[in-house]
C-alpha cells in the first residue's frame, strides 16, 4: 500500500485512526496491537506472501537479542552476534542480490545456473537494518532486551516507516512504545508534516518525473534523439524528482509517527544548499549515514586511522552504501563516485577554497551522480553524460527542451523554493506568528491537500522510488 492513494488516505488511515483512538481502548497494549495489525495489512495489501518473511525477522530478531542478553558475558554471545549478521545479510542477500549474483556468474565464468528471479519484499532493506542495530545495541548495552514479542514487532513493521524508513533505531522510540503520550499538538503538527510530504510527492516529484523519464528514455533508445539542453532538464528534474518523492515519504512517515504519538528523527536537512559533497551527506538520508557511521565506520577505525586505514574504511562505507541501494553495477558505480569526490575533500581540501562555487560543485556532481542513479546500467548512464556535454547529442537547443521547459516551469519553480530553507532565511526579517499568519498557514495546507487528492484522483503519476530498495 502506497501512502500517495485514495485506498490509504481515505480508507486505511481513517479507519486506524478511528479504532486506535476509540475510548475503549486507553491501554497502550490494545493501542500497540492495533497498530500491528494494521501494520501487516498495511504491507500484505500488495503482497501477502512476504508478510511470513517480515514475521520470521521479527520472532528471530526478538529471541537473537535475549539470547545476547542471556549469554553477555559468555564467549557465546560472539556467536549469537554473527548469526544475527549472517541471518539479516542472508536474508537481503537472498531477495535482493541472488538474482544479480547469478547473472553476473553466468555472465563472467560463462555458467548456466538457473535464476529463481526471486520478488523483492518491500521494504526489506530497511527493516532488516533496524533487526540488526536493535540487537548490536543490545550487545553494546545501549538499549535493554526487549521481552515482549509484540513491541519488537511494532518497532520492526510499523507501517510508517515500514516501505521506505527512516532507519529508526529502537532507542529513539523504546519509551514511545511502551508509554507514549498522544496529544493534539502532535496530532494537528503530524496531519500539517503528513501534508507537507503528500504536497511534495504528488504535486512535485511525480510532474517532473514525467520530465526525468522522457529525457532518459530518449537516452536508452536507440538513434541520436537527446539533445543537450533537454538532457539537462532531465537530469534537473531528476535532481529534484528522488529529493522531493523520498524527503516526501519522510515526511509521510514522521508526520504518521506523531499522529500516533511517535517521534522518528529527522532524514532531511535541505541537502541541497550544501557546500561541499561531505556536507550533503550529512543532509541526505541521514538515517541510513548514521547507521553506516555507527555501525561499520566507527567499529572500522573511524578517523582515527592512518590515511590508507581511512582510504579503505570510506571506500567500504560508500561501496555498501551503492549496494544497499540496489543490485545493479550502476549503484556501485554511484557509491564509488562518492568515495573519491569525499577521499579528495578530505586530503587536498580544495572544496574549502572554492567560497561560494562550492554550491555549484556540490550539485554539479550530486546531479552527474543522480544520472549514474537513474540509468538502467552504465552504458546507458556514460550516453547520457556524454549528450550533457555534447558528445552524440541531437543537438544543442531543440523543440522538446522548450516545450518541456514551457509547461514544466512552475514545477521547477516550486522545487527550487522548496529545497531551501526560505523560512528561515526570512523569518530575520518577518514575524512568522500570530492569527493572520496561522490562518493563512492553515488555509494553505488544507489548499495543498486538495489539490494532492485532485492530482490523485484523476490517475497521476505516482509509485515512490525508494520503495524499490
Amino acid at each position: 500500500m502506497i501512502f500517495s492513494t485514495t485506498l490509504f488516505l481515505f480508507i486505511f488511515l481513517p479507519l486506524t485512526l478511528l479504532i486506535y483512538y476509540l475510548p475503549i481502548f486507553k491501554n497502550k497494549t490494545l493501542k500497540n496491537i492495533i497498530l500491528f495489525i494494521a501494520s501487516i495489512i498495511f504491507y500484505a495489501w500488495g503482497e501477502p506472501t512476504f508478510v511470513l518473511i517480515l514475521l520470521f525477522s521479527i520472532i528471530v530478531t526478538w529471541l537473537l537479542g535475549l539470547l545476547v542478553d542471556k549469554y553477555r558475558s559468555t564467549k557465546m554471545v560472539t556467536f549469537i552476534l554473527v548469526i544475527t549478521v549472517i541471518f539479516n545479510i542472508g536474508l537481503l542477500f537472498f531477495f535482493k542480490y541472488l538474482n544479480f549474483t547469478i547473472d553476473n556468474l553466468n555472465s563472467l565464468l560463462g555458467l548456466h545456473i538457473s535464476n529463481p528471479r526471486i520478488q523483492l519484499p518491500l521494504g526489506i532493506s530497511f527493516f532488516t537494518f533496524q533487526a540488526l542495530s536493535y540487537v548490536i545495541d543490545v550487545y553494546r548495552k545501549k538499549i535493554d532486551a526487549q521481552k515482549n514479542l509484540l513491541n519488537i514487532g511494532l518497532y520492526l513493521a510499523f507501517f510508517p516507516k515500514l516501505a521506505q524508513g527512516p532507519i529508526v533505531r529502537y532507542e529513539t522510540i523504546a519509551q514511545e512504545i511502551s508509554n507514549r503520550k498522544e496529544n493534539l499538538t502532535d496530532f494537528s503538527e503530524g496531519i500539517m508534516r503528513f501534508i507537507q510530504g503528500l504536497g511534495k510527492k504528488v504535486l512535485i516529484a511525480n510532474n517532473l518525473a514525467l520530465v526525468a523519464d522522457y529525457s532518459f528514455q530518449l537516452a536508452a533508445a536507440p538513434g541520436n534523439n537527446l539533445s543537450v539542453s533537454l538532457a539537462w532538464l532531465g537530469a534537473i528534474a531528476y535532481t529534484f524528482q528522488i529529493f522531493f518523492d523520498f524527503s516526501g515519504y519522510s515526511d509521510m512517515a514522521i508526520g504518521l509517527g506523531r499522529m500516533f504519538g511517535f517521534h522518528f528523527l529527522e532524514n532531511f536537512n535541505y541537502p541541497y544548499i550544501s557546500k561541499s559533497v561531505s556536507e550533503f551527506w550529512r543532509r541526505w538520508h541521514i538515517s541510513l549515514q548514521t547507521w553506516f557511521r555507527d555501525y561499520i565506520y566507527i567499529p572500522l577505525g573511524g578517523n582515527r586511522v592512518s590515511n590508507l586505514k581511512f582510504l579503505f574504511n570510506i571506500f567500504i562505507i560508500w561501496l555498501l552504501t551503492g549496494i544497499w541501494h540496489g543490485a545493479n553495477w550502476t549503484f556501485i558505480l554511484w557509491g564509488l563516485m562518492y568515495f573519491v569526490l569525499l577521499a579528495a575533500e578530505k586530503f587536498t581540501g580544495f572544496n574549502k577554497k572554492l567560497k561560494g562555487f562550492g554550491y555549484v560543485y556540490t550539485l554539479f556532481f550530486v546531479m552527474i551522480g543522480w544520472v549514474i542513479f537513474r540509468s538502467d546500467n552504465i552504458s546507458i548512464a556514460i550516453e547520457y553524460i556524454k549528450i550533457m556535454f555534447g558528445i552524440g547529442a541531437n543537438g544543442i537547443l531543440d523543440n522538446q527542451f522548450i516545450l518541456y521547459l514551457s509547461e514544466f516551469k512552475y514545477y521547477f519553480i516550486a522545487a527550487i523554493l522548496c529545497s531551501v530553507p526560505l523560512k528561515d532565511w526570512l523569518s530575520p526579517k518577518f514575524k512568522f506568528d500570530g492569527i493572520i499568519y496561522n490562518t493563512i498557514y492553515c488555509v494553505w495546507y488544507v489548499l495543498i491537500l486538495f489539490i494532492s487528492i485532485s492530482f490523485l484522483v484523476k490517475g497521476a503519476y505516482n509509485p515512490f522510488i525508494y520503495f524499490k530498495f
